[in-house]
């Protein structure tokens, strides 16, 4: 390829590696900055991910990467669990984790706020349902800018 993979592209690319290893892509950061960007890989599996899992993936996209060249500047490659605090990518990711507290900053006010932690009650169609506050706030998903789980710390989150 000779110009920059959209987000689309690289996730296509990306995603038969990671499932060849019985594990599922959870989400993938692309930051271009400057003359270099930063690949973010989000794996997952159903008994979590092993540093040998992200070593094992992080040497097969280089190798592949190498040859499809997705990306024609510099860049660095991280692999890595979700985590407990996990970033949510996809609206089956938010309906995985209805009643657990999310942490979400926005591309644009809602209600006023920019930044906003609440327990997510519903995600249907276009938009996610909090708790913030003791108020409802309906967040449409394409202002989300980045949402997390929060994790408390003595009670992890759910992994469904």
């Amino acid at each position: 390829m000779s110009r920059a993979a959209s987000q689309n592209e690289l996730e296509a690319l990306i995603t038969p590696v990671v499932e060849s290893f019985g594990l599922e892509l959870w989400g993938l950061e692309y930051t271009p900055f400057g003359g270099s960007a930063l690949v973010r890989v989000f794996v997952d599996g159903p008994n979590g991910v092993t540093l040998d899992d992200c070593t094992r993936i992080s040497d097969q996209l280089s190798a592949l990467f190498d040859v499809e060249d997705p990306i024609p500047v510099a860049y660095r490659l991280e692999v890595s669990s979700p985590g407990l605090d996990r970033v949510l990518f996809r609206s089956e990711q938010y309906q995985r984790y209805i009643g657990e507290a999310i942490k979400v900053r926005l591309r644009w006010p809602v209600d006023g706020r920019r930044n906003m932690t609440g327990v997510l009650r519903a995600c249907e169609g276009d938009a996610v349902l909090l708790d913030v506050d003791g108020e409802s706030v309906t967040v449409p998903l394409e202002a989300v800018q980045r949402a997390r789980l929060v994790y408390a710390g003595d009670v992890p989150p759910r992994r469904d």
